[in-house]
């Protein structure tokens, strides 16, 4: 990770020799299942009335520390490419997000925003913006497809100033990364209050996304020397509460020259390692969580359908009701009336049925005494009222009826959720599986 004059820059891989990987594979096609136009997840959920996220394409991993301590150097070596400017002095003053694509291209910030939608809320940094780079390279070494860098300014103490607000700047992106490298420079800069204040803050909030590293380890002196540095480290760091845990670790980490060999432990493969195992973990939380969205989704579609089935029973219901205050108001009005008049009104078989179904009501009204009848009318007539009143609130409170389309619409999503989405979905997952285990596992 040492200093050094730019270099030209070179594309680490031609176009044509880009090969993805079964892990960028899954993500990419996890990814259209919710971006799809005609029947993406997003699209189908939003006329239902709940909101899914689309998975990321790729991890993203923040590296920060104090100026100089190797951040930029470490990204050109796993991509294989010089993309990210090297040196002693403060070279990376914004944040750059490096990553890859078909073409070699550096954008500028409000590019870089088109390209990092969900990045939009760093515009709420005053003075931000002017700072926010990309760099997209067609490297496909290690991992680096799958992997989004997010490339730091170098923190020190004293009388620099920012052109914004770069503690919380840091560790919003922090919050929003994957993993975090925090890199320990041993050569005077690694006990950095700066440094330390946001990697405390960053801790209370994402303490598990925290890894540190004492780079450029070959710089160090001798083994002795080493040791007393780390130890130096890891004391600050214990000091502060937030950052005083059991298992605490720090390995060893520089760029290895063959033109510069070394006797102190590299173990920057295991940082490699790290990366490799959060994608890994990010493949199945994807399709995990793919597999709860679809159930989701269905859930939804089942329980609009049953809400569906409950209103038009409802609404027969109260029809029913309604029928039958019109029958007892026709019963009464009849009673009341002498049998030649309503013969005269309805004919002779339709009077003989009205006298027929209203014998009941004849009786009541025959046994009630002349001075209650007219109380009786009364209170028929106020509980038709509060009825028919009641039933016109309610009806009006309820959700309208699913029309014909609108069913046949939800039909069709939850088809395509069990026969296209769910069965390509156990796919993926087993070419995840196959990538990782042997035939006779999966049998």
């Amino acid at each position: 990770m040492s200093g050094g004059r730019a270099k030209p820059r070179s594309v680490a891989n031609p176009l044509n020799q880009a090969v993805s990987s079964p892990g960028e594979h899954i993500l990419r096609e996890c990814h259209s299942l919710y971006t799809d136009s005609d029947n993406g997840l997003i699209k189908i959920a939003n006329t239902l009335g709940v909101k899914l996220l689309p998975p990321r394409k790729k991890i993203i991993v923040m590296i920060m520390g104090n100026h100089s301590a190797g951040k930029s150097s470490f990204i050109n070596w796993y991509v294989e490419e010089h993309i990210q400017k090297t040196g002693v002095a403060i070279e990376t003053q914004g944040f750059t997000f490096v990553t890859s694509g078909r073409k070699r291209e550096s954008l500028t910030g409000n590019a870089t925003l088109h390209l990092y939608p969900h990045f939009r809320p760093l515009l709420e940094f005053a003075g931000l913006s002017d700072y926010l780079s990309a760099e997209i390279s067609t490297s496909k070494q290690k991992k680096f497809s799958l992997v989004t860098f997010v490339d730091t300014p170098g923190l020190v103490d004293g009388d620099m100033t920012y052109p914004f607000d770069v503690n919380n700047a840091i560790t919003w992106l922090g919050e929003q990364a994957d993993l975090i490298f925090v890199f320990f420079d041993p050569m005077g800069q690694a006990l950095c209050k700066r440094t330390l204040n946001i990697v405390e803050k960053l801790s209370e909030k994402c303490g598990d996304k925290l890894l540190f590293y004492l780079s450029k380890a070959d710089e160090a002196g001798r083994e002795t020397d080493r040791q007393r540095v780390m130890m130096q480290i890891v004391q600050e760091l214990c000091r502060r509460p937030g950052l005083n845990k059991c298992g605490f670790e720090m390995p060893t980490i520089y760029i290895p020259n063959p033109q510069k060999p070394s006797r102190c432990v590299n173990q920057i493969d295991t940082v490699c390692q790290t990366i490799e195992k959060t994608i890994n973990q990010a493949v199945q939380k994807t399709l995990d969580q793919l597999e709860k969205d679809c159930d989701l989704i269905s859930n939804t579609i089942r329980n609009k359908l049953a809400q569906d089935r409950k209103v038009n029973i409802s609404i027969g219901e109260q029809g029913l009701g309604l029928d039958q205050i019109s029958e007892f108001c026709l019963n009464f009005v009849v009673s009341t009336l002498t049998r030649e008049v309503v013969k005269a009104f309805a004919g002779e078989s339709i009077t003989t049925i009205l006298y027929l179904s209203t014998g009941w009501l004849l009786k009541l009204w025959d046994w009630m005494p002349e001075d209650s009848q007219i109380l009786f009318i009364i209170i028929v007539g106020a509980f038709c009222y509060l009825f028919i009143y009641l039933a016109k609130y309610f009806a009006s409170r309820t959700n309208r009826t699913l029309t014909k389309r609108e069913k046949k619409c939800l039909a069709d999503y939850s088809d395509y959720i069990q026969e296209v989405v769910k069965p390509k979905k156990g796919k993926l997952y087993e070419e995840y599986l196959r990538q990782c285990a042997t035939e006779y596992d999966l049998s």
